[in-house]
């Protein structure tokens, strides 16, 4: 599919045919394939950006090309079985095209309702391709100064990423604590519904022996007044007796 629209300016898209994409591939491989045996100290699978001219030396259009396609790369896409190639643009910029980017920049701002705080990705993408434009922009009137702003947003999206590594392993981390409360938090009402089933239990217990206490010192108690009666019966018996004895013998 084709790309979607961006802020960086780029030229008309150019059909390609397949056997050219091939043989530029080849030759590609081949140049790659001489340099390598030529600088055998250098690691393989490195990019290097194309030499910058001396500052006594005019830069050629080709070279100012080199450099902006290897800082931005050319957009590739198939349509129809069609092989389509869009490179970025080489045509300087003027202070009009400074202004009508500002304005592009704000108008899809508000089209696409891109926050103005926060994180947004919307507009973290449309601000990104802005810095890229002016990066071209300043590379065709200064290549040495283009590939410093290259390193500076290198720097910048390698930070971004390294925030967006620890904002997710932190959410993760949240997570998994959120989890584990709330695991801990089922543990614990589990038991202390255990603890108030063990309490109602002891509460029962205690009522019980209560009533049992109750009946006992019932029972007791009738038992010893009982005994305490008889024991007056007797008392009084054995004092009647004495009496009528002394009357007998006495």
């Amino acid at each position: 599919m084709a790309p979607g629209y961006s802020l960086v300016r780029y030229d008309n898209p150019v059909l390609v045919s397949r056997s050219d994409v091939v043989a530029s591939a080849k030759a590609a491989g081949a140049k790659a394939v001489g340099g390598a045996e030529q600088k055998k100290g250098l690691p393989s699978g490195s990019k290097k950006l194309p030499p910058v001219e001396d500052k006594g030396r005019a830069k050629t259009p080709s070279q100012t090309e080199d450099i902006l396609n290897s800082i931005l790369p050319p957009r590739e896409w198939d349509e129809s079985g069609q092989l389509w190639i869009q490179k970025v643009s080489s045509t300087p910029a003027t202070r009009l095209d400074v202004i009508n980017l500002q304005e592009q920049l704000d108008h899809i701002l508000q089209k696409r309702q891109a926050r103005e705080t926060g994180i947004c990705p919307v507009r973290r993408e449309l601000y990104s391709q802005c810095f890229d434009e002016l990066i071209r922009q300043v590379t065709i009137s200064c290549q040495e100064r283009g590939l410093l702003l290259l390193r500076v947003r290198d720097e910048i999206r390698m930070s971004i990423a390294a925030y967006q590594t620890l904002y997710e392993s932190s959410v993760a981390f949240g997570m998994r604590k959120a989890l584990q409360a709330e695991q801990g938090k089922s543990d614990m009402e589990t038991k202390i519904k255990e603890l108030e089933d063990e309490k109602r239990q002891l509460e029962q217990s205690v009522l019980e022996l209560k009533a049992k206490c109750e009946a006992i010192e019932k029972r007791e108690g009738e038992r010893r007044a009982m005994e305490e009666r008889k024991h007056a019966e007797e008392i009084a018996f054995l004092k009647k007796t004495n009496v009528q004895l002394k009357v007998i013998y006495g």
